[in-house]
């Protein structure tokens, strides 16, 4: 068992797998248990083990220059919130439900479920919304923010501006759970560029609603905006370093005339009057003029850190000399007063967010189908061979071929494949629709399997099957995948002295060439597999590996054997199709069109090029060798030049 665990811990795609989960799932909010809603809706909180390795090699396929934590985890994240939110039923979120609305719908006003049926929002729009839920983007320090409105089902997420990132911090933040808030000139990331749901990219003109009928709020407004008054502000005092906090309500909005140097820009203006009778204008310039989108005349406006500016210095003809920007630290409320009230009361302290976490439960339940079998697919740990019992589906695996063929007892494509982890080993039945669909696939080969049945034989041998069209079925051969190589996160860099006869999983190695001990040739291979054909008595070409009919599936590539070495030690390794193609830098073709002493000098050429390269054990004990290999224990799978 240590050993097993030890092997575990080595293994740097299981060790982000784990990393993952405990990103999206901290401890002290996971729940193993998936319960269901008294509504029939899917509550749970934990993404299985499968679903996350699926996830990550999925992203890795996409990005085949290489991978980052941060790139993985924010994938991860959005797709969980997506997957979360389709397994849950289409009603507004509690928190939005329980919110008391008191203001009128504001002309430009939209909804949630319009962007969904549309697509598209304008610039100018207006959203009414409901904080359901912050978040830090993982892998990132990217905030979001879900939000829900009173007129939806369905929720949408914000990219939040950095500009309100002391907002939502999560001691004293007042961006949090239940909070209403106004946005205006929203850019929407539609569906279709990398997610299957819209979301709303970063924008600058947000304002956040505070209730007088809230002990919170009320405090917030009585603490920071009735000490300064609009008769107080200093121009002396703003050029020395100080900064305002302000309330007034609104008197006025319309469009400024100005004529000079700012004459093309778009300007509006918005008249503020404060307790004491004062007014003073606060001007908007450019693409500001969509935050009176989010205003009407006699509302309360409460501005933290209005940049304060000359009438000289914005260029109107105004008796008062000083007047109010929407500064680059400016931040905006709207204020739902009681009128019964004073303006400004009350002291005191924010809150801060309860961040107590919620019952424990250890138990997993897994349904059940019609013939009694457990689904597994939904399991929040990694399978292991030893677990395999008959009557499961939905099973993941992660381990080393040892031993591939084709079933030759039947015309249809079906390949017997023995896959290996540290518990043990166990064959699967691979059944693919028309033909091999996985490219080259060799012993020693680390993989993943998802999808899989088990059950036993007829001579009560348990067996795990997998259909290549099935729900949930996937295989991938990490040892052939391109981001391996650059993907630090998913890798660790080894030396060529730690390779050992026990090696099983693939390895990562900078090495050099050296090219006095090679050997190269080419041949015809078969270009669904990648394994060698062979002209049969009849003078057809069969696949050695399929053992198809394939005189037009064929091509030529190369079969190389080197040595490979780095400040540790050598190896002599083989490889084979593309990969002995960046090794070479030269084309079968072009190699096999080079005169014969061009040919036997080429090599040479390469002496000492350094290459990124992935190796695999293709000669441990037990495994089925499937090439012309014996006398070479190591194949490079992957290779990358090193600039």
């Amino acid at each position: 068992m240590e050993i097993h665990q030890q092997q575990q811990q080595e293994d740097p795609f299981l060790r982000f797998i784990d990393y993952s989960r405990s990103v999206l799932c901290p401890e002290d909010d996971e729940d193993l248990d998936h319960p269901i809603g008294n509504d029939g809706s899917d509550t749970r909180r934990v993404p299985s083990w499968s679903w996350i390795a699926s996830r990550i090699l999925k992203t890795c396929s996409a990005y085949s220059s290489g991978v980052t934590p941060a790139i993985l985890l924010s994938d991860l994240s959005q797709a969980w919130n997506e997957q979360r939110r389709d397994g849950v039923s289409k009603k507004r979120p509690e928190c939005v439900r329980k919110k008391k609305r008191r203001r009128s719908k504001l002309p430009n006003t939209v909804t949630i479920d319009s962007i969904y049926e549309k697509n598209f929002l304008s610039l100018n729009s207006v959203l009414e919304c409901v904080v359901v839920e912050a978040f830090v983007l993982p892998g990132t320090n990217i905030y979001m923010l879900t939000l829900g409105d009173f007129w939806s089902s369905n929720t949408i997420d914000l990219y939040l501006h950095r500009r309100y990132y002391e907002l939502v911090d999560p001691q004293s933040g007042i961006l949090k759970k239940g909070r209403e808030i106004l946005l205006t000139g929203c850019y929407l990331r539609t569906a279709a560029e990398g997610s299957s749901y819209p979301r709303l990219l970063p924008t600058e003109y947000l304002v956040i609603l505070l209730d007088e009928d809230e002990d919170d709020d009320a405090m917030i407004i009585g603490a920071q905006f009735c000490s300064d008054s609009f008769s107080s502000i200093s121009l002396d005092a703003v050029n020395q370093g100080a900064s305002y906090s302000l309330y007034g309500r609104i008197e006025f909005i319309g469009p400024l005339e100005i004529h000079g140097k700012f004459g093309s820009l778009q300007r509006k203006q918005i008249t503020l009057v404060d307790d004491d009778g004062v007014k003073i204008k606060f001007l908007l310039w450019g693409e500001q003029v969509l935050l009176p989108n989010l205003f009407s005349v006699g509302s309360m406006l409460a501005l933290d850190r209005p940049y304060i500016a000359s009438s000289q210095e914005s260029a109107i003809d105004e008796s008062n000399e000083l007047c109010l920007e929407y500064g680059s630290a400016t931040q905006l409320f709207l204020v739902c007063v009681t009128l019964t009230q004073n303006w400004c009361q009350g002291t005191g302290l924010l809150s801060t967010l309860d961040l107590t976490p919620g019952p424990k439960v250890s138990q997993v339940s897994l349904p059940r189908d019609s013939q009694g079998s457990l689904d597994f697919s939904s399991y929040p740990f990694q399978p292991f061979v030893t677990d395999l019992h008959d009557k499961m589906t939905g099973i993941s695996l992660y381990g080393v071929v040892t031993k591939i063929m084709k079933d030759r007892s039947t015309t249809q494509a079906i390949f017997s494949l023995r896959i290996q982890d540290t518990t043990g080993a166990i064959w699967a039945k691979l059944h693919f629709t028309k033909s091999w669909s996985l490219r080259r696939l060799s012993p020693g080969h680390t993989v993943y399997m998802s999808g899989l049945t088990c059950s036993l034989t007829k001579q009560k041998c348990l067996e795990a099957s997998w259909f290549e069209n099935d729900t949930g079925a996937s295989f991938i051969n990490l040892s052939c995948m391109p981001a391996l190589l650059n993907s630090p996160c998913l890798q660790k860099l080894s030396n060529l002295s730690n390779l050992s006869t026990q090696t099983t999983s693939s390895q990562v190695v900078r090495v050099w060439l050296e090219m006095a001990h090679f050997h190269v040739s080419t041949s015809l291979s078969h270009t669904l597999c990648g394994h060698l054909v062979n002209r049969t008595p009849s003078g057809y070409m069969e696949c050695g590996f399929c053992h198809y009919n394939c005189d037009s599936e064929v091509v030529r590539i190369f079969h190389l054997k080197i040595s490979l070495a780095d400040e540790t030690g050598k190896i002599f390794a083989w490889s084979t199709g593309q990969t002995a193609v960046e090794l070479l830098q030269i084309s079968p073709d072009e190699f096999y069109e080079l005169p014969e002493e061009e040919q036997v000098m080429y090599p040479s050429s390469l002496d000492n090029e350094r290459f990124v390269v992935a190796l695999v054990n293709c000669k441990m004990e037990g495994y089925g060798l499937i090439n012309d290999n014996d006398s070479v224990s190591w194949e490079i799978t992957r290779a990358l030049k090193c600039e």
